[in-house]
């Protein structure tokens, strides 16, 4: 069974509450039937309801009345979210007032029914940028126990069964920090293992630390935050050769990048030249899975985020209840 299809049948048995704040966007409102039709997730839509039931009725979407629709503007806990939001950045300075008028935002608004424990998980960005999916989500919801930094990770489903785990191998960070100093990154290493258990169904995550030197063999500041880095992570062989004894050197299924651009620029060669298929960003270190489309995301891409939001929402959980 393919990774999608895994994904698919985890999310179908302990489905999850995901919030869509893009409630009237159409490749969202697509996407949000087909998951409503397949029963892989429970949808709280974020818009006005009679523009969602004109565009439901325009595109033939007979399955959005499964949603629950909230309207940002007029709502039943609109004041609950309200308050909760003011005591939450009380700190910060802010009145009754100003989080009366946030809250009619849906990506704050999203946020809080997550932090009411009302939802699961949310995915946005189809309309929105990363910073403005991202600033709720922090302020709001946090960080998870023991991170500081949020961190994007891809999948990369390749061509190379030798590889990873059966071609299945996971990068990070691809989408948030751009030059991250050495705690960051090993933050980075924790929470992209836990998206490959989570997500990519790795049982065993095996983290290989990348920079252009092994161990040690060249001496610059890049290198020195990085504590083991494997360029033959991937190939036994070469791992052997360069890292004799280690249990990771050639066995790698989870790699860590020393900043965004080798990030961006890895997935993308392997993506393009690999003729492998890319799946993400998976936004990770938040405390509940918040995630962040591309704005030039099809309709599959949002249904297999949000599958992967609810992936993301069991495994929270679980490791919650440990």
């Amino acid at each position: 069974m393919e990774l999608v299809e895994q994904l698919i049948t985890r999310a179908k048995a302990n489905r999850q509450r995901i919030v869509l704040p893009e409630g009237t966007e159409e490749r969202t409102l697509k996407a949000a039937n087909q998951i409503l039709t397949d029963e892989v997730a429970d949808l709280i839509l974020l818009g006005n309801p009679v523009e969602i039931a004109a565009m439901a009725q325009k595109f033939g979407l007979g399955n959005i009345g499964k949603a629950q629709i909230i309207d940002p503007e007029n709502h039943p806990k609109q004041e609950a979210y309200a308050q909760l939001l003011c005591e939450l950045r009380k700190k910060k300075g802010m009145t009754i007032e100003e989080a009366r008028e946030l809250v009619k935002n849906p990506l704050y608004l999203g946020c809080l029914i997550i932090k009411s424990g009302d939802a699961d998980g949310q995915l946005a960005g189809a309309r929105n940028t990363t910073g403005d999916v991202l600033r709720p989500a922090l302020q709001i919801i946090k960080t998870s126990p023991g991170i500081t930094c949020v961190s994007g990770a891809m999948l990369l489903l390749t061509h190379a069964p030798e590889c990873g785990q059966n071609g299945v191998l996971v990068m990070g960070d691809v989408a948030v920090t751009p030059m991250p100093d050495a705690n960051q990154l090993a933050q980075i290493a924790i929470c992209t293992a836990r998206t490959a258990k989570a997500v990519a169904g790795i049982d065993e995550p095996r983290v290989a630390m990348l920079s252009f030197s092994t161990k040690g063999s060249a001496k610059h500041e890049v290198v020195d935050k990085v504590v083991e880095a494997f360029d033959a992570a991937l190939v036994p062989s070469v791992g052997a050769s360069k890292a004799p004894g280690s249990a990771i050197a050639g066995k790698a299924n989870v790699l860590v990048v020393p900043n965004l651009e080798v990030g961006n620029i890895g997935y993308k060669l392997v993506q393009r030249l690999g003729h492998a298929t890319a799946v993400g960003p998976i936004l990770q270190g938040i405390a509940r899975p918040v995630n962040d489309l591309s704005r030039g995301c099809s309709v599959d891409d949002v249904y297999k985020m949000i599958a992967i939001t609810a992936n993301q929402a069991i495994a929270a959980k679980e490791l919650e209840n440990k």
